[in-house]
């Protein structure tokens, strides 16, 4: 299977190093800056639990010369992908498969359900320009639950089990899913073929929801926010909202969020990948977690106001130290 993954942060990297280490694959890897001089000189390397995953990688700065691709796994920050999306096309061939191994809400998470509002979601596709890149016969939904880090550039570092759900958007099971569960899994990941992978997506956004701009708002890890009453009402009533939408979508949660934080706490004192982001510099991902939240609470007729306080109080907060796009300003009157 000829395979090329976009990106090789914490999740890509390990992706990659774990493919090419234990799967027997060479994949390609588009990737830039000091990423991409670390991987010519020293490959993939992911720091694990179960010991170094090391593998000479195939670097590249862009798509020029790969041609098509089986499988394009996508696994760039949310804000990158309307660009990146921009440059695949000489990676995509009659089948290929994509793969956004990404955090949030995907673009596609509406296509093709009824009842929902088929427009494209402006807070992760503001112009469509995903939806015309990608079609969506060629994905496959992605469910990363994976502490990880970047410990270096072109170095993963992830603790404890590394899990994979992969399905249809459309739901149900198909044999090109389990022939990339079946590969995943030789790769030493914990593989789960869902018959309902939105559903997936939206539980693990549920818990997402909150955690993560709450840590990039006061630089707490998640056991700190867990343990202070006031901080954790605020985000309960958000997940409670968030309850609401997903019964509406479709998506119901089964858990309460007293339940869901208990699985949480045993993740121990982690930092989200909110707070590394921004401890990095790098702009965070509020679009695919918080904005599109609030934005298909507001196509299904959810009141969200916590939901809201948290997105305008993170996302204000980014804005200042230049990790988030200011609004434009209205034109002067002539």
């Amino acid at each position: 299977m000829k395979i090329c993954i976009i990106g090789a942060g914490a999740i890509g990297g390990l992706l990659g190093a774990r493919l090419a280490a234990c799967a027997g694959c060479d994949p390609a890897v588009i990737a830039r800056g000091e990423t991409l001089r670390a991987l010519r000189q020293h490959g993939w390397r992911a720091e694990t639990d179960d010991g170094v995953w090391q593998a000479p990688a195939r670097v590249h700065a862009d798509a020029a010369g790969l041609g098509p691709q089986d499988l394009l796994i996508l696994a760039v920050k949310g804000p990158a992908l309307e660009q990146v999306a921009g440059g695949l096309a000489p990676l995509l061939g009659e089948h290929t498969m994509v793969l956004p191994a990404m955090n949030g809400v995907p673009w596609w998470f509406c296509s093709g359900r009824p009842g929902l509002d088929a427009a494209p979601l402006r807070s992760v596709d503001p112009q469509g320009t995903i939806a015309a890149a990608i079609e969506l016969r060629r994905v496959l939904g992605c469910v990363v639950h994976a502490t990880t880090s970047v410990c270096a550039p072109g170095v993963s570092l992830q603790h404890g089990r590394a899990r994979l759900i992969v399905g249809e958007p459309g739901g149900g099971h198909s044999q090109r899913a389990e022939r990339v569960c079946a590969l995943l899994q030789q790769a030493g990941f914990e593989l789960t073929h869902s018959d309902d992978v939105r559903r997936d997506i939206w539980y693990k956004l549920w818990g997402n929801l909150t955690m993560n701009p709450v840590s990039a708002l006061t630089g707490a890890t998640i056991e700190q926010i867990l343990d202070d009453p006031l901080v954790l009402t605020l985000c309960n009533d958000a997940m409670r909202e968030a309850s609401r939408i997903g019964e509406r979508l479709g998506c119901p949660i089964e858990q309460t969020p007293e339940q869901r934080n208990q699985i949480t706490r045993r993740l121990g004192a982690f930092k989200t990948s909110m707070l590394q982001d921004l401890e990095a510099s790098r702009t965070l991902e509020l679009d695919a977690i918080v904005g599109a939240t609030r934005e298909l609470g507001r196509r299904v007729g959810v009141a969200t106001p916590n939901i809201d306080a948290l997105l305008g109080l993170t996302r204000l907060m980014a804005r200042v130290r230049g990790l988030y796009p200011w609004p434009p300003r209205p034109a002067a009157n002539a």
